[in-house]
């Protein structure tokens, strides 16, 4: 299975309205529940008024389109990575996922995902 690096650090953070989201702006994932709007950008476009935010973040994308009936490999790499005491945050589109690591630990995760068997696209 191929990663590819996503070449910018991110913010994860909440705001209070999906307006201050500037959507004209290449990278983000917007989650909104009842209860907050999250979103994950490319730190420099984060909102100005945040309710909270955390940087720090850096991630890779699995590769290519994954079918629905693909079973377990979101859980298998949150499984490594878990086992070398490397929390995740993780999302997904409609074609594939993308898994989020905080920055010091992302060269670590890829390197241990590479001895895994995963190939590493830059």
């Amino acid at each position: 299975m191929e990663l590819k690096k996503i070449q910018y650090p991110l913010t994860v953070c909440k705001v209070s309205a999906i307006a201050e989201i500037d959507l004209s702006r290449d990278f983000y994932f917007i989650g909104k529940t009842d209860e907050e709007i999250s979103v994950v950008c490319i730190t420099a476009d984060t909102p100005e008024s945040t309710l909270e935010r955390d940087d720090g973040w850096r991630g890779f994308r699995i590769q290519g389109v994954l079918d629905f009936s693909l079973i377990g490999i979101l859980s298998k790499i949150s499984l490594i990575l878990a086992d070398n005491k490397i929390g995740i945050f993780a999302v997904s589109t409609y074609n594939t996922d993308y898994i989020l690591v905080k920055e010091e630990n992302f060269e670590r995760a890829l390197a241990v995902l590479a001895n895994e068997g995963y190939t590493v696209e830059e």
